[in-house]
């Protein structure tokens, strides 16, 4: 029978080697931080990094939702027993993995970790890799038909064998992309944090012993399960919400798709059915979407005060039934294209968030934009390819506590300083600014984008543009206001200004062109009515906000120099103006000759 005194050591144990875990997780991000070559994975931070109990369930990771179980379909191929110290495995196709990757720019590596003569754990990371071949450079086109033109499928291969590398199937990928030397430092990079990994975690076993890592894993799993079934008991009753979302369109057709989702609560256990999402898309924003990706966001959002709580397969456990439906957006059938999934990611989040303010009275966060991306293609002076891909902050939602995150590219990622994109790239930044008045006006703002202009200076590059909700703008929640949308301009405030679709590719630019991109905001959350005219000022003072929305939006009225408030004639106004009380707000953009007018509500 254990004592107090082993039941305090063993959780001092567990709370050491969840410690250790963490520190192995850093020190890998650090190391392929240092010795990536592309500006993806080293500027922008596209990558990612895992422990995994030998079930291949998640123990810990960076909070990024886009993992499934990234061993079951190695397994499949190489069962354990015949597994090695010092093997590795490989994959980045999303259709033969059932999800675990979603676009075939992100590269998965695993390698098994043996401790006392057994396999005791799995070590992951994977990164977006610069060009994997396809169709264009860059591999992702906004307008691809297909995910035979994404680039290159790797299914899950066995790339070192007992610490031997198999250098053929590694120069038959590098042959498939357009900068090998780029890609294949990248690789080197990727499989030496899984080695550095694996070091770590035979330290942690060899000092611990295999078998308090086998419980110290459980342990960590069920922290994390245990404290989000207490959330959902608390805070989500008994009962049944649904909500729907949508998307602009796919690229390849004018036509807008949506994402719905019904969340239902019985007896403490949460269930998640998206089986009347739209019918998988013509172009790539479709998105095999892994049972675990809802479980993860809803998680992550309702544990994020839990001190100790990190993302794992406790959430998976935590969460019932998630239910997709074959030939969907979530659950699309092969050859379907899947570069731009993260429009539909998104949209998986806001539509949890809008079934969870229905459940909750309004206690979750208003709908955040999707990031935005843009590439530049063309010839570098001198000769050889010139590749540009930017991404760009947008405004997330505003929250029950607090404003949206303003310009944020992604909460797990980084944009590039200015000054990088101008020494990497065939361009000049010549403005990067907040989008005023994108924020969604409510008691807590919604973020703002941001504005971004981009002179060209090589003679002649194809623009290829991703940019979502222009159409269908991020929604404000409990009486908030939606964000306001996105657009993307040639030669602004000249004759020769003109506006170009916002998912599109091939766009020819010329040498000395200006590219203006706008990014869209979130929305905001709660009555506008209900900040505090103090904090509309500071919005005005600091451009976050016109004096024309403090007016219209807020009910606030400034000085004639615009850096006061006019206490008496916002008192007034504010008295007369209606009170937003619409638990969503939406609005949509279109264009009046077009036939696109589906009901955003329905």
């Amino acid at each position: 029978m254990k004592s107090a005194a082993d039941d305090a050591a063993s959780r001092i144990t567990v709370e050491l080697i969840k410690g250790m875990l963490n520190a192995t997780r850093r020190e890998m991000e650090a190391l392929i931080t240092r010795t990536a070559m592309s500006p993806f994975i080293r500027e922008k931070k596209d990558f990612f990094t895992a422990i995994l109990n030998p079930a291949g369930e998640l123990v810990v990771s960076t909070s990024l939702t886009l993992a499934g179980n990234l061993v079951d379909a190695i397994l499949q191929q190489y069962p354990a027993n015949t597994m090695l110290d010092g093997d590795l495995f490989w994959y980045n196709d999303p259709y033969a993995t059932g999800g675990a990757v979603s676009h075939l720019p992100d590269m998965v590596f695993v390698m098994p970790v043996f401790a006392e003569n057994r396999l005791v754990a799995f070590i992951e990371c994977w990164g977006h890799l610069w060009d994997i071949g396809g169709t264009v450079p860059g591999s992702i086109s906004p307008t691809a038909s297909s995910v035979f033109q994404e680039g290159v499928m790797i299914p899950p291969v066995r790339v070192l064998h007992g610490g031997v590398r198999n250098e053929e199937v590694v120069r038959i990928f590098t042959r498939n992309s357009r900068f090998p030397d780029m890609l294949e430092g990248d690789l080197n990079s990727l499989m030496a944090a899984c080695n550095l990994g694996c070091k770590r975690l035979e330290e942690c076993a060899a000092l611990h012993g295999a078998d308090a890592l086998k419980k110290a894993f459980e342990a960590i799993i069920s922290q994390t399960e245990t404290a989000l079934q207490q959330q959902i008991s608390a805070h989500i009753p008994e009962g049944s919400w649904a909500f729907r979302d949508r998307i602009d369109s796919d690229a390849v057709s004018d036509r807008g798709y949506f994402v719905d989702v019904v969340m239902r609560q019985k007896k403490g256990k949460l269930s998640l059915d998206f089986s009347a999402t739209d019918r998988q898309a013509d172009g790539p924003i479709n998105f095999i979407m892994d049972q675990s990706v809802p479980k993860f966001m809803l998680g992550l959002y309702l544990t994020r005060d839990i001190q100790g709580v990190v993302m794992n397969a406790g959430f998976q456990r935590a969460i019932g039934e998630v239910i997709t439906r074959p030939g969907t957006l979530l659950a699309p059938r092969s050859p379907a294209p899947l570069g731009l999934r993260s429009h539909t990611m998104f949209r998986v989040n806001s539509a949890l968030f809008g079934s969870l303010a229905q459940a909750t009275g309004g206690a979750a966060t208003a709908a955040s934009s999707v990031y935005v991306l843009y590439y530049l293609r063309g010839t570098r002076l001198g000769g050889g390819e010139e590749l540009c891909i930017e991404g760009l902050s947008v405004g997330y939602g505003g929250r029950q506590f607090a404003d949206g995150l303003d310009a944020v590219y992604y909460v797990a990622q980084e944009n590039y300083p200015v000054e990088f994109a101008e020494m990497e790239f065939g361009l000049t930044i010549e403005k990067f600014g907040v989008h005023r008045d994108s924020g969604g006006a409510g008691r807590h703002r919604g973020g703002c984008g941001i504005i971004r202009d981009i002179r060209v200076l090589l003679e002649e590059m194809n623009l290829g543009i991703r940019i979502d909700n222009c159409r269908y703008p991020a929604f404000g929640v409990n009486g908030g206001l939606a964000g306001a949308s996105g657009r993307v301009l040639i030669n602004p405030d000249t004759p020769e200004q003109r506006e170009i679709r916002p998912l599109s590719d091939g766009t020819r630019i010329k040498k000395g062109d200006l590219i203006r991109i706008i990014t869209p905001g979130g929305g905001g959350w709660g009555s506008p009515l209900e900040r505090s005219a103090q904090q509309v000022l500071d919005d005005v003072l600091d451009g976050y906000v016109s004096v024309a929305s403090a007016k219209r939006d807020y009910g606030v009225i400034l000085n004639a120099d615009g850096d006061d408030i006019d206490t008496k004639a916002t008192d007034e106004l504010r008295r007369n103006m209606a009170r937003p009380n619409a638990m969503f707000h939406r609005h949509v953009h279109y264009n009046a000759n077009d036939d696109r007018h589906d009901d955003p509500e329905t």
